[in-house]
């Protein structure tokens, strides 16, 4: 009889234990589901559907400070490429610096004025020369708003009678703003700065 009993007693025990083990292993699988679940919808939530041709498309959102250095990078040397490139035509170069203007403050407006008034421009137009920049670096520091680049850059100037290569070097803030149709970085060049603008060779035509 006490054989019996114990015999009922263990096996109770081995019963209590295979449930327990069998709730701890549903209670981890759902954990496991929920986790896996959040996830996903979290990878979804970062997918864009983009409609182009009848045809969808699927793009991936990232936080902005992934790009950030990028994005501060492609701004300076966007600036520096509409603000720089000239041809002996007035309404190219006015195009062309209405477009640089949005992407920075009062400082490159003083820039451009200054050139104005010393017929800079109208020299472009009267002697038929065409202006090119090519940005070589440009350096960022990105630890703190708003963040201060150096830009160095080479202008090839082309006259009828001549070809001047000369180097450039600028500097200034960038301070994060909301983006635009007229600025896609979402940046403005402040307190912007021509250090260095001088003649590296003359190659006469």
């Amino acid at each position: 009889m006490f054989k019996k009993m114990k015999n009922i007693d263990t096996a109770f025990r081995d019963y209590r234990r295979y449930t327990l083990i069998t709730i701890c292993g549903s209670l981890l699988a759902v954990g496991f589901m929920a986790y896996e679940c959040k996830s996903l919808i979290a990878s979804l939530q970062n997918k864009i559907y983009v409609l182009y041709n009848n045809s969808v498309l699927s793009a991936v959102a990232s936080d902005r400070r992934d790009n950030l250095l990028v994005e501060a990078k492609g701004h300076v040397r966007n600036f520096h490429e509409l603000f720089f490139t000239l041809d002996p035509d007035d309404k190219v170069i006015q195009a062309n610096v209405t477009k640089a203007l949005y992407l920075a403050d009062a400082s490159a407006k003083k820039e451009y004025d200054d050139l104005t008034e010393t017929g800079y421009y109208a020299g472009i137009i009267s002697g038929n020369i065409s202006q090119r920049i090519q940005v070589d670096s440009i350096q960022t520091d990105l630890r703190s708003e708003p963040y201060i680049f150096r830009c160095y850059a080479t202008l090839t100037i082309t006259r009828s009678t001549s070809t001047v290569t000369r180097s450039l070097v600028t500097q200034g803030d960038l301070r994060p703003v909301s983006r635009s149709d007229n600025n896609l970085g979402g940046f403005l060049i402040q307190h912007w700065a021509i250090l260095e603008n001088k003649d590296l060779k003359v190659v006469n035509h």
